[in-house]
């Protein structure tokens, strides 16, 4: 290895770092609060109005103190073009969970739409969901 990439290595691994937020694309910030919230059981960290148009909206799973989904009202068409489909179809965002079945009961009573039965996989439990928007979600419990 060169000499550049082991030094380059070993500083990132003194380095403490995580994933603060994550950017979700919206139509509306009520309509996906009211989703995140009442569906999923999220919870709001801030809702703080920036301008006239513009909120820094902050949602997180209960129990999550490291990566937040921050809600961002599409204001180009380029950005509302992407809403639903920020990943070209692919599965956006993962929800780790440690009980599958009792959150997977809990968000279809909600009228969360899974687009397929649950599955055992050799890493765990998951199940494809979509949010308001149509982005896709793994519902998943690792095994231990």
């Amino acid at each position: 290895m060169p000499v550049f990439c082991s030094l380059q290595l070993h500083s990132f691994s003194k380095m403490r770092q995580h994933i603060g937020f994550v950017t979700l694309l919206v139509r509306d910030y009520d309509e996906a609060i009211d989703f995140y919230t009442q569906m999923l059981g999220f919870r709001v960290i801030e809702d703080t109005r920036v301008s006239i148009d513009k909120r820094w909206v902050v949602v997180s799973p209960e129990g999550e103190n490291g990566t937040y989904l921050l809600l961002a009202k599409a204001t180009t068409q380029a950005q509302a073009d992407r809403i639903g489909d920020q990943t070209g179809g692919r599965v956006f965002l993962f929800l780790h969970t440690d009980d599958f079945w009792r959150d997977y009961k809990v968000m279809r009573s909600r009228g969360v739409h899974f687009t397929e039965t649950p599955r055992q996989e050799p890493y765990g439990s998951v199940a494809v969901f979509t949010d308001l928007y149509g982005n896709r979600w793994d519902l998943l419990e690792l095994r231990a």
